[in-house]
């Protein structure tokens, strides 16, 4: 009975809330200002690229100032107040995308593109998982794929696959966007910022990035299927599929109206707007989310929804995203406490002698397996972000790597994990947030 309790208190056991585990670490960086000695490095203003840069022979310890338990408390509406910009800017994206989202169009275009290929089982899987790695790519589709599953399975076993292809050119196509990053307000929008980079700058490398992995996720998927249809019984889910072997018909009845048409000429010409605004204009995140809001509202008339739909659906796109807005605050404090304290150039210092001591190519790879191991406490992309840009990008500074490949470290990092723990980051925990 002893072993069956123990075992149940096992089972039980979960991971705690990402707040829960973030005010931890915000009460660890507490503890560490009366324990880790105060050191600081000097900082200058480099003319050329504006960025602020840190002196690599000026680390020197300095008198310790402890942060108290008021102090600690008070560091996350500081954290919140630091990183207002970035915070709202989530909000206006996840109303925007709500917005979209409730005129139908985005369902029906993929709906229609999907449908459109059945029958047509060598391009099905490639273009259905190009069409959701854009998705991913451009506003970090992650669970909004759930509703598309029925459709990916019914046409997959149409055409001799099983349901794990119906659900992989779905789910893996956007997971191979998202991984990409390659518009990702959410993801490499917040990382660059805080890192002091021009947004969505590096968009040539990310973009081959992008290529690539669909590529080996295309062909990974293909040659699953292929085997599949040529023996149904090396299906992983063989026996399922015997239990329920009907073949399930796909619904024509998904609507893809004129009105969808120019909601979508919209979002293509919004991101168009902000690539060029971006790149000749020097776009920031103020500018971001204005096209972002007017894009929303845009797409609401353009849809047909009454003013007040729009305004509601804004706001549920907020609510559902303020799990990932909120995040970045909270994750902010644990930056707060360590400068308060004076010991935040007191771990990067230590950081860059151990990074040092790597060989020169590793120590990219070393940044990318730390923002992996953090994604399984902190599953949200955008407060994982707010909690390690700003120590990896003092650190790609004093061990030589540049800032666009300590941001290239935390997107995949995030990215890749997000698929194995099946979190994501759009609005509700998603990938976006």
């Amino acid at each position: 009975m002893l072993v069956e309790a123990g075992s149940e208190r096992k089972k039980r056991f979960k991971v705690p809330h990402t707040y829960v585990i973030l005010f931890s670490v915000v009460i660890l960086a507490t503890i560490m200002t009366y324990v880790l000695p105060a050191g600081v490095y000097d900082r200058y203003k480099d003319d050329r690229t504006g960025r602020t840069l840190v002196d690599a022979a000026s680390y020197h310890h300095v008198e310790r100032t402890p942060v108290s338990v008021f102090k600690m408390f008070e560091s996350i509406p500081k954290g919140m107040k630091e990183t207002a910009e970035i915070i709202f800017f989530i909000f206006i994206c996840g109303g925007a995308f709500s917005i979209i989202q409730a005129t139908g169009a985005i369902d029906g275009a993929i709906g229609k593109a999907v449908l459109g290929l059945k029958g047509k089982e060598k391009l099905m899987i490639p273009i259905t998982m190009l069409i959701f790695s854009i998705g991913g790519a451009t506003y970090g589709m992650a669970e909004e794929v759930i509703v598309f599953i029925p459709i990916g399975v019914a046409l997959a076993r149409a055409v001799g696959y099983d349901d794990v292809v119906g659900v992989a050119m779905m789910s893996t196509g956007a997971a191979v966007g998202f991984s990409g990053g390659t518009l990702n307000p959410f993801t490499v929008g917040v990382a660059q910022s805080i890192a002091e980079l021009p947004l969505f700058s590096g968009l040539g490398l990310r973009f081959a990035g992008h290529a690539i992995l669909y590529v080996i996720a295309c062909w990974y998927v293909m040659r699953y299927a292929a085997k599949v249809k040529a023996d149904p019984s090396q299906s992983i889910v063989y026996d399922l599929m015997e239990a329920d072997p009907e073949r399930h018909a796909v619904s024509p009845d998904i609507p893809f109206t004129g009105t969808h048409k120019l909601v979508m000429l919209v979002i293509v010409a919004s991101f168009a707007y902000m690539i060029w605004g971006v790149i000749e204009k020097g776009f920031y995140i103020m500018e971001l989310s204005t096209v972002f809001m007017a894009m929303g509202i845009l797409a609401g008339l353009f849809g047909r929804l009454a003013p007040s739909k729009i305004a509601s659906s804004f706001v549920e796109g907020a609510k559902t995203i303020a799990f990932g807005a909120l995040v970045v605050g909270i994750a902010r404090a644990i930056l707060v406490v360590m400068s308060q304290g004076q010991i935040v150039d007191t771990v990067i210092n230590a950081l860059a002698s151990w990074v040092a001591m790597l060989p020169g190519a590793l120590t990219a790879v070393g940044m990318f397996l730390v923002q992996v191991v953090i994604n399984f406490f902190i599953p949200s992309g955008s407060g994982q972000a707010a909690t390690t840009m700003p120590i990896m990008t003092p650190l790609a500074d004093l061990v030589g790597i540049t800032r666009q490949t300590a941001v290239l470290a935390y997107q995949y990092g995030d990215g890749f994990t997000n698929q194995i723990i099946g979190e994501g980051l759009s609005p509700s925990p998603h990938h976006r947030e």
